[in-house]
């Protein structure tokens, strides 16, 4: 048995894959995978979640059109690791998983770090993790179809408890920065906003499109190169939608940055105006936030959140806000009398806090 911890990000949003930083932390809610090796082809999938039922697939004829519902996760991960060369059993698997599905946790990827994490220890395949990162992409990317990086699964993977993930998604390499929001009097809530989305629709495509046109329009790699010092000049190369798509990458890359510098010195008090900031650059330069988001930031900065945005992909999915613990309680209720005369479903709201990644069980 192994389990993967989804993540919230704490910051940098649409800066992987564009080569910039990115702050996630694993969360505590975990997808976890008990699984058996079979003496045939054959991959029998269950869960405790849902009614698909059992599912069976054969192991030499994976295809992404024969992928359903959550089996298509663990069906992408054994595609993956066969386009590396790596021979996969057939497998029985029962998953379980308390990550909230289409909140922008990244429950997908949770459960692609708890299974390639298995067949990593049951093939003797002795993956490092960041091959375990780039494995899980291209499953993410050429099976499930969804055109994601690698922040996800390194939070999911490479974590510690009470640490964030700066990642750079340029070289993957790794700093582990400390968050104990506990210490410092505070709380991170999670403010499902029960608005699902998905990764592998078009809009999420079309901001990938966007800033990779924008990259070659201005004759660089990536975003990544494209300094603050640089706005003025793009602002002429580009159509005002486009330079909007740099202005919030290249500003999102400096406020993670900014982000990591004030957690090493000051803590987590000192980052709410960062959030802030990241949340209004999404909601107006990146346009991916939606009104049920909108909401949840504004109404939990009035109530007492010290710094708010919204985490994930965008188009729904949630927000976060951290805030000080004696004023957790006001700003859950204010946050659901807000929904609820607005007339949208009540919101899930709940507390989380950094854990460690990815790991055996039993």
């Amino acid at each position: 048995m192994w389990r993967a911890p989804g993540r919230v990000n704490l910051i940098g949003e649409h800066t992987d894959y564009n080569e910039g930083f990115v702050l996630p932390f694993a969360i505590d809610r975990a997808a976890r995978v008990a699984v058996r090796v079979r003496p045939d082809s054959s991959v029998r999938m269950l869960s405790t979640f849902g009614n698909q039922g059992l599912t069976t697939a054969d192991i030499g004829a994976l295809t992404r059109a024969g992928a359903r519902g959550w089996t298509k996760y663990p069906l992408g991960v054994i595609w993956a690791l066969q386009q590396q060369g790596l021979p996969v059993p057939g497998v029985d698997l029962l998953l379980d998983s308390d990550v909230p599905r289409g909140a922008g946790l990244s429950s997908s990827h949770a459960i692609e770090c708890a299974v390639i994490s298995a067949l990593n220890e049951l093939t003797a395949a002795g993956l490092s993790a960041q091959e375990m990162v780039l494995a899980t992409q291209r499953a993410e990317n050429d099976f499930v179809g969804a055109p994601t990086g690698i922040m996800d699964q390194s939070a999911s993977l490479r974590a510690t408890a009470g640490h964030a993930v700066f990642l750079d998604c340029r070289d993957q390499s790794v700093r582990l920065v400390p968050f104990d929001a506990d210490a410092a009097g505070l709380v991170l809530l999670v403010i499902d906003t029960k608005v699902s989305h998905s990764h592998a629709d078009g809009e999420y495509a079309a901001r990938r499109e966007s800033c990779e046109l924008a990259a070659e329009v201005l004759g660089v790699a990536a975003l990544r190169d494209v300094g603050l010092e640089d706005l003025e000049e793009a602002s002429g190369l580009l159509d005002a939608e486009t330079f909007r798509r740099v202005r919030h990458v290249v500003t999102e890359n400096d406020r993670v940055l900014q982000t990591v510098e004030l957690l090493d010195s000051l803590g987590p008090a000192a980052i709410g105006p960062l959030l802030d900031a990241s949340h209004a650059s999404m909601r107006d330069d990146f346009e991916i936030s939606c009104a049920e988001l909108d909401l949840a930031v504004d109404t939990a900065r009035s109530a007492g959140a010290i710094g708010a945005r919204m985490t994930g992909g965008g188009f729904g999915g949630s927000a976060i806000a951290l805030t000080p613990a004696g004023s957790a309680h006001r700003v859950r209720s204010a946050v659901e009398r807000a929904f609820a005369q607005a007339g949208y479903a009540a919101p899930e709201i709940f507390g989380v806090r950094p854990a460690a990644g990815a790991m055996r069980l039993a």
